[in-house]
């Protein structure tokens, strides 16, 4: 009580200090016009799953920011699905010449606002018509846009749309003179600040040229077009480029029906220039400079509208009988995509940037939105369906106003009113869709670095099928591709893994000769496993570019580490690629090997799931094993220790034969551990690692015993299979087949004891396990595992050692 009383006060003061206080809401104001869907329905903030006591607080943070001068007024309002929960007036829409108070159907120059809801949606319709192509050169639609050649070639419409494209943020005011095509002429021939695809720097010149884009493939200007097909059928009744202006009446002209003239007093203005109010005159001044149509800027809208318009996206494009976009264009615009730094984007979409401030502190990741820079900004949840719209004009009247803050919070107590007791479910954008990112791997860094670590020198290079740049071209291509002879280097001998070069191979390799450079393929998996002096003898550097799969066993960790002592006695350094642990890299898992148990399999005391990447594992070893080699790691680019390989918008390519899916690397640490018994683990079917299975095994017993431990994020389902090859080749087997539910809280390491455990007890001597120590390599586990414990048991038994990891491997983590 004593907080409404306050929040009341406040308003009185800001009422009297600034103008009118919040307008409520009402079903009549709530009918925004007779769209091609339902309207935003009035619905009372608790039925729509929030608290109306904090969502109130808003009242008191606007409030204040008003009272002191950071803005005269705004419109803030939040919706959820096709629900609007909360719609307030605050303040003042002017304050000079004289004060006029907000009301929310004020239209506001809502700035770069324009760049989503305009540009970059016009843009994906025409790539949804097969009009343009995303990763295709600007210069293929617009020939003028490079007149002198130069990288400018190179930029592509998504690194446009994306911020990435080089060019500088804004052009020089001088050069907007005279008419569009004389502007542009002026512009195209500035040179790029950047190499197109290496950097951030968000950009309106660039969202200028997309307007050109479409300017050019629709036949009609940016405004028009976005008019005839985002506005007009999403029934944005007050949304246009120049409210008052030509393009608007030629809008009736061409009967744009639903549309009407926002009268003059209803439009919020900004600052006072050429002795006038702008009022209904873009504030931008590149695109006052060309009329108020734009790329980057000069939309003007309401809350209302920018409300339908959100709606669309979180309904996948459609808004009632209305489809702007298809679910997949929704998908691709709004999907994070990350290059490398520390600025995650979608197309146009701000997702984790230094310019998503009005995130708050409290939406969840694959949230995303816009600012603009007169006071706008939108933040939209697709997992809950909630969206902010918070409205300003913060520029008014002298152009000191600053709602960066403000914005923030705002969008931070609506997610956090959000209660659990939703009794009508929020529409998700994409369920199904993965968190992703355009993660670099370190083959990609080299490159984009100018091959720094590796200039000038003569390489060896230890490779297989998954060394590969995000373009598909092989490490091996990269390293005698143009751009590395012009760096100098030269690729002189060639090494591969088990499985071969091209990761294919179940058996020992053969040295070979690679048919596309003619090298000697030496072969780290045949009669030695190791490199020998004459075959590292007149290189500078060895370079090791292998994708492992975040698992002890997996042999690539093994041959890492042989490499270091033979790179240190050679006196060269040894330059690890980076590439990701396909599991994540923040989960340890599994016993630490016994010192007295090290083999090819078992390379170091380090636990089955080491959550390391080949780099940071590289300099673990090269420490602990003391083989004083010099080791350079080319990082990766946009990776965290939170995400899957698929995650990451790399390519899977399978690394050994049987190792076919991230889902079967997933279960791999578990399931591999079984291998070393008498049971098939699906090698020799069409999914390794997905199943197990014996002639004397009754899969329905096995699984139903699984199924009763309540064994999280898998479950469990018997099957007969016959293995084509390996274990049991061309016998029937019973067994069970692995789903993952829930990759985040499945354990597999775990899940492999538990099988084990399920094993001993139900086939005590059918199950032969004597070699089940092999790969598990430590003598304490299986000493508990023959003695009865229980797999809870077994597993809290590794807890003292894996922190004894976690504090070793803390020194060599390259990444959060």
């Amino acid at each position: 009580a004593r907080e409404g009383m306050m929040i009341a006060l406040l308003l009185a003061a800001v009422g009297t200090v600034a103008g009118a206080g919040p307008q409520d809401l009402s079903p009549r104001q709530l009918r925004v016009g007779a769209g091609p869907g339902p309207s935003p329905r009035l619905t009372q903030s608790a039925e729509a799953g929030f608290s109306p006591a904090r969502l109130a607080r808003i009242h008191g943070v606007v409030g204040e920011a008003i009272a002191r001068g950071e803005l005269p007024g705004a419109v803030v309002l939040v919706g959820r699905g096709d629900s609007v929960v909360f719609r307030k007036a605050y303040g003042n829409r002017a304050v000079l010449p004289a004060r006029e108070p907000m009301t929310v159907e004020t239209v506001f120059d809502v700035a770069s606002l324009t760049k989503p809801v305009a540009t970059a949606t016009s843009v994906m319709i025409l790539v949804e018509r097969g009009k343009l192509a995303l990763l295709d050169p600007v210069v293929k639609y617009i020939p003028e846009f490079a007149p002198v050649g130069g990288e400018r070639e190179k930029v592509t419409v998504e690194q446009l749309l994306t911020h990435r494209a080089g060019l500088a943020a804004d052009d020089p005011l001088e050069l907007y003179a005279g008419t569009r095509e004389e502007i542009f002429a002026r512009k195209y021939r500035l040179p790029l600040e950047a190499s197109p695809g290496t950097r951030f720097r968000y950009s309106d010149a660039g969202y200028e040229v997309l307007g050109e884009l479409v300017r050019k493939f629709a036949g009609v200007p940016l405004d028009r077009f976005a008019q005839e097909n985002i506005f007009h059928p999403l029934r944005m009744k007050d949304t246009h480029f120049r409210p008052l202006g030509d393009s608007f009446f030629l809008g009736q002209r061409v009967g744009l029906i639903g549309a009407s003239v926002p009268p003059l007093a209803r439009i919020a203005p900004t600052e006072r220039r050429d002795d006038k109010w702008l009022r209904g005159e873009v504030h931008d001044p590149r695109s006052y400079a060309v009329g108020g149509v734009a790329g980057h800027a000069g939309l003007f809208s309401t809350a209302d509208d920018l409300s339908r318009f959100v709606r669309m996206i979180l309904s996948g494009g459609r808004l009632g009988a209305a489809r702007v976009l298809s679910p997949l264009g929704v998908e691709a615009m709004t999907r994070p995509r990350f290059y490398g730094d520390g600025d995650l984007r979608g197309l146009a979409w701000d997702v984790a940037s230094a310019y998503s401030r009005n995130r708050g502190d409290a939406f969840p990741p694959g949230s995303f939105g816009y600012t603009g820079f007169t006071g706008t900004s939108l933040w939209i949840d697709p997992s809950s369906g909630v969206y902010v719209v918070f409205l300003s004009s913060r520029l008014h009247p002298d152009g000191k106003g600053d709602v960066n803050r403000l914005r923030g919070i705002v969008s931070t107590i609506v997610a956090a009113a959000m209660t659990q007791d939703t009794r009508r479910p929020a529409r998700k954008l994409a369920e199904s869709v993965p968190i992703r990112r355009e993660v670099l791997p370190g083959v990609d860094v080299l490159v984009a670095d100018g091959f720094r670590p590796i200039a000038g020198k003569r390489v060896g290079l230890v490779t297989n099928a998954t060394g590969r740049a995000r373009d598909g071209r092989s490490t091996i291509e990269v390293l005698v591709s143009e751009e590395a002879r012009k760096a100098g280097v030269e690729l002189v001998r060639l090494f591969s893994p088990e499985h071969g070069i091209r990761s294919d191979v179940d058996a020992k390799v053969a040295d070979q000769v690679d048919p596309a450079t003619g090298l000697t393929i030496h072969s780290l998996y045949g009669e030695g496993r190791r490199p020998r002096p004459e075959d590292l003898e007149g290189l500078e550097a060895l370079v090791l570019d292998i994708q492992d799969v975040g698992t002890r066993f997996y042999t690539y960790v093994t041959t890492a580490a042989y490499l270091q002592p033979e790179a240190a006695r050679a006196k060269i350094p040894l330059v690890v690629l980076d590439r990701p642990d396909p599991l994540g890299g923040a989960m340890l898992e599994g016993p630490l090997a016994d010192p007295d148990r090290l083999s090819f399999t078992v390379p170091h005391t380090i636990p089955v799931r080491y959550g390391m990447t080949p780099g940071e594992l590289a300099l673990l070893l090269n420490d602990e094993l003391e083989t004083g080699a010099k080791i350079e790691v080319v990082k990766l680019r946009g990776w965290s220790r939170q995400l899957w390989y698929d995650e990451t918008g790399l390519e899977w390519v399978n690394p050994s034969p049987n190792m076919r899916s991230p889902t079967e690397a997933t279960l791999y640490p578990g399931i591999g551990l079984l291998e070393t018994t008498n049971l098939s683990v699906g090698r020799g079917t069409d999914t390794p690692f997905e199943v197990i299975g014996a002639p004397w095994l009754d899969g329905r017993r096995l699984a139903a015993v699984l199924a009763a431990r309540k064994i999280a994020g898998v479950t469990f389902t018997p099957v007969h299979f016959t293995p084509s090859s390996s274990t049991f080749e061309g016998e029937r087997c019973g067994g069970v087949r692995f789903t993952i539910t829930d990759r985040d809280s499945l354990r597999p390491v775990a899940l492999g004891i538990e099988i084990a455990v399920a094993l001993r007890d139900l086939y005590p001597t059918d199950w032969q396990r004597r070699e089940f120590i092999g790969l598990l390599a430590n003598r304490d586990t299986f000493e508990r595992l023959e003695r009865g414990e229980t797999a809870d048991a077994i597993v809290r038994s590794w807890e003292k050692g894996l922190e004894e990891f976690r504090r070793r491997r803390a020194r060599f983590l390259l990444y959060r």
